[in-house]
C-alpha cells in the first residue's frame, strides 16, 4: 500500500481504489443489487417515483425500479463505453501514427491530412452526426465516439515516433537490413506505449462522459438496459420535483469521470506523460 501511494500519490491512490470498486460492482451487479430483476428493467409500478426510503436508498424511477439497482446495473455499460471507445480509438489511431511518424514524406502528409479532416470538427457535434446516421445501439454509439477520439491518438504517436526514428538503436536496426515491420513492432511500438497509456487512462473518463451524453440524447444504448445518461436523460422530466432520478445517475456520473482523470493526472506526473496538444 505504501508502494502504491508512493508512486501514485494519495489522490491517484483513492481515484484507483473508486475505479476498482466500480470495476467490481459491475462484475457483482446481479448479486449485489438490491432489486436485480428492476436493475435489469422489469417494472414495479406500485412503486413508481418513490423517495429515497428504507426499501429504496436511492427512490426509483417512473416504472418503480429502484434507481440503486439501475446505477449497480448501469455500471456494466458505461465502464464498457468508456474502455472500449479509447481501445477502438487506439486500434485505430496508433497504426495512422505510427505509419506517419516513421515513413513521413507523402505517407505523413496523407495521414495527417485526413487526421486534420476529422479534428476540423467538434468531437461531440461529429459523435452525434455519426451516432443518429448509424443509429442508437450500444455498439453504434461506441463507434460513433471512438470515430471522433482517433485522431488524438494518431498525432501522439506520431509525434513520438518523429523522436524515435533518429535514435541511435534505430539507425543501426535500419542499417543492418532489419524489415521497417521489425523495426516498428520491436523497437519503436514499445516506447510509444508509455504516453499512449497515460493518455488512455485520461481519456476513459471523458470518453464515458460522451457515451453519457449521447444516451442523454437517446443516440445510445436502448431501454430497458440500464444506462447512467439514459437515466438522467428519464429523470429530467419530473425534476426537480423527482430530484434523485437525475441526480443520482449524474452525481455517479460525475465520480467515475473525476476518478479516472486524477488517475491519469497522477500517471502522467510519475511517468511524463504529454498532454494532447504536445503532438
Amino acid at each position: 500500500m505504501k508502494r502504491l501511494v508512493h508512486r501514485l500519490g494519495w489522490p491517484g491512490t483513492i481515484a484507483l481504489a473508486i475505479i476498482l470498486l466500480f470495476v467490481l460492482v459491475a462484475i457483482l451487479a446481479p448479486w449485489i443489487a438490491p432489486y436485480p430483476t428492476q436493475g435489469a428493467g422489469a417494472p414495479n409500478v406500485a412503486a413508481k417515483l418513490s423517495q429515497p426510503s428504507a426499501n429504496y436508498w436511492l427512490g426509483t424511477d417512473h416504472l418503480g425500479r429502484d434507481i440503486l439497482s439501475r446505477i449497480i446495473y448501469g455500471t456494466r455499460i458505461s465502464l464498457t463505453n468508456g474502455v472500449l471507445i479509447v481501445a477502438f480509438s487506439l486500434l485505430i489511431g496508433l497504426p495512422v501514427g505510427l505509419a506517419a511518424g516513421y515513413f513521413g514524406g507523402w505517407v505523413d502528409e496523407a495521414l495527417m491530412r485526413g487526421t486534420d479532416v476529422f479534428l476540423a470538427f467538434p468531437a461531440l457535434l461529429l459523435a452525434v452526426l455519426m451516432a443518429a446516421a448509424l443509429g442508437p445501439g450500444f455498439l453504434n454509439s461506441i463507434i460513433a465516439v471512438a470515430v471522433t477520439w482517433w485522431p488524438w491518438y494518431a498525432r501522439l504517436a506520431r509525434a513520438e515516433v518523429l523522436v524515435l526514428r533518429g535514435q541511435p538503436y534505430v539507425e543501426a536496426a535500419r542499417l543492418a537490413g532489419v524489415s521497417h515491420q521489425r523495426i516498428i513492432i520491436r523497437h519503436i511500438l514499445p516506447a510509444t506505449g508509455r504516453p499512449l497509456t497515460v493518455q488512455a487512462a485520461l481519456d476513459v473518463g471523458p470518453a464515458l462522459l460522451t457515451a453519457a451524453a449521447l444516451s442523454f440524447l437517446g443516440l445510445g444504448v436502448l431501454p430497458p438496459t440500464a444506462d447512467w445518461g439514459q437515466m438522467v436523460d428519464a429523470g429530467r422530466k419530473f425534476f426537480p420535483a423527482r430530484w434523485w432520478y437525475s441526480a443520482m445517475p449524474g452525481m455517479t456520473i460525475f465520480i467515475i469521470a473525476l476518478a479516472f482523470s486524477v488517475l491519469g493526472d497522477a500517471l502522467r506526473e510519475r511517468k511524463g506523460g504529454p498532454a494532447r496538444d504536445a503532438a
